[in-house]
């Protein structure tokens, strides 16, 4: 408890250095930063093969493998990934509104960070950097708890980006590790370690985002689950529709952009549930579905109520044949999660109704749901997908990262 209080304190005060960083010091430790992780390549991946070969021994699954496994191609991502955030205009300091008033104040609504965030997470290494490099660029310091799976990789990686810091001046503390794998310090965390976090962020499953927002007495940008739709529709050309469902649902699916739920239109099941199924199928994806689905392919395995919920982050997808635009609408506002949803259709008033109706904080048309990544976005990355409704939502980036404050400038002006 000492300890996790003791690191909040630093990370409060390198905050307020942070916050007063110039843009060119803050891309400087965001360069050096990238060109350390290159250097360290080799250790990184020496760290990296122990921590898969320790969670392939527990026994965990293929999509937490996936998202653990580093190699040199995404290590680069990685390092460019940091040379993008660097590369953004700096969001600190830009002036949101300017308004004069009768009286002849003028008024400034000027972009600030937010403070210290804290960021927890599970499996994935490259969060470290991402979360790192967001945070620094947004002026933020932050304090950084990743999962005991990767350990020793998220470790290694945070070195790299202290030695950034290191070498363009900035407090080593800015960017803070917890250097434990004691569950005990989430806790800390979420109870906000004295004031001295502002926000927290979780990435992980759904057990790790629910026990951060019933417990965490600070403010939260999270997203429980991503149960991401596509919905084929009934103008939906058929040789656009096989490749997005497929790249929607099997480029990666370990990640919270991956389609879960495939929907079709009655008015085209004759000709597009076939086929679409078929491909699924023979490209090793299970198809969980409704009567109508099981009725083209005898592979197709019956749909249980919990399926239109699962987010099932595998080879796996639940699909069903609805009446319309309309019904898709509905299905996804039951059973949806406000993550991405996509309709695939040449239909601009079906598009239209779509993307107005459905309360997802991404809306698709005609592009797969695997876009849902702030790196993708021009953001340079993200350090999370927020699902809420206050402040952030959607791939939380830079901007997302500042607050504000108003600059009130008068003449001696005096209030009746």
């Amino acid at each position: 408890m000492t300890d996790m209080i003791t690191l909040g304190q630093l990370a409060r005060k390198a905050a307020r250095t942070l916050a007063l960083a110039s843009t060119q010091t803050k891309r400087a430790a965001l360069m050096a930063a990238a060109a350390d992780m290159r250097r360290r390549t080799p250790d990184i991946l020496a760290a990296n093969a122990l921590d898969v070969a320790e969670a392939v021994a527990r026994g965990t699954t293929g999509s937490f493998i996936d998202r653990l496994t580093l190699d040199a191609a995404r290590i680069e991502a990685m390092a460019r990934g940091v040379e993008d955030v660097a590369a953004l205009p700096d969001p600190v300091g830009r002036v949101l509104a300017h308004f004069v008033r009768p009286n002849g104040l003028d008024i400034e609504r000027i972009a600030t960070p937010l403070g210290v965030i804290g960021v927890i997470y599970e499996s994935r290494p490259n969060v470290t950097a991402d979360a790192g490099a967001l945070c620094l660029m947004a002026g933020n310091a932050c304090i950084l708890r990743g999962g005991s799976e990767s350990f020793r990789t998220s470790g290694l990686i945070h070195e790299c980006l202290v030695q950034g810091l290191r070498q363009a001046g900035l407090p080593e503390t800015a960017i803070s590790r917890v250097d434990s794998k004691d569950r005990a310090c989430v806790g800390e965390m979420l109870g906000g370690l004295n004031g001295a976090i502002d926000v927290i962020v979780p990435r992980g499953g759904k057990s790790l985002v629910a026990r951060v927002q019933a417990e965490a007495r600070v403010p939260v940008f999270a997203h429980l689950e991503g149960i991401v739709h596509i919905y084929i529709d009934r103008a939906a050309r058929l040789d656009m529709a096989i490749p997005l469902v497929l790249n929607a649902k099997l480029r990666r699916t370990g990640i919270c952009g991956a389609a879960e739920t495939l929907l079709v239109d009655e008015a085209v099941a004759a000709t597009h549930l076939a086929p679409l199924v078929q491909a699924l199928l023979d490209a090793g994806c299970e198809v969980r579905g409704d009567g109508a689905t099981q009725s083209v392919d005898a592979r197709v395995n019956p749909a249980a109520s919990e399926d239109w919920s699962t987010e099932y982050l595998d080879r796996i997808i639940a699909c069903k044949v609805v009446a319309g635009v309309q019904a898709a609408i509905d299905h996804i506002e039951t059973y949806g999660s406000h993550h991405t949803d996509c309709i695939v259709t040449d239909d601009t008033e079906a598009a239209a109704k779509f993307m107005a109706e459905v309360d997802s904080a991404i809306v698709m048309h005609n592009a797969s749901t695997q876009f849902a990544d702030g790196g993708e976005f021009g953001f340079g990355g993200e350090i999370g997908i927020a699902t809420g409704r206050m402040h952030a939502r959607g791939p939380v980036g830079v901007e997302q990262l500042t607050s504000f404050k108003y600059q009130v400038r008068g003449q001696g002006q005096l209030r009746p």
